[in-house]
């Protein structure tokens, strides 16, 4: 799923929640430790791919990494081995 989110609105993956993509975006820039890994695993467990890059980068993800929770066990080693091989090859 790949969509074009307006700043008031709540973005797709945070069916559960009253937030906005103005909202998630302020906190990826600004929020505390706990706030951005909250986000940004929300963004990589339930966000399409293409959704993914419009929130967030590969530097996000890698300084961000040691607190984010995945659903999956399986999650955080596809993304322990995306990072390994994407800063090798950077």
């Amino acid at each position: 799923m790949c969509t074009t989110v307006n700043a008031g609105q709540r973005p797709y993956f945070f069916w559960d929640y009253e937030i906005t993509d103005e909202e998630v975006r302020a906190l990826l820039r600004g929020g505390t430790p706990f706030e951005k890994a909250w986000i940004i695993s929300r963004i990589l467990g339930h966000a399409g791919w293409d959704d993914i890059w419009r929130y967030l980068t590969v530097a996000d993800i890698r300084a961000n990494f040691e607190n984010l929770r995945f659903r999956r066990a399986q999650d955080q080693e596809l993304w322990t081995y995306a990072l390994e091989k994407w800063t090798n090859h950077v």
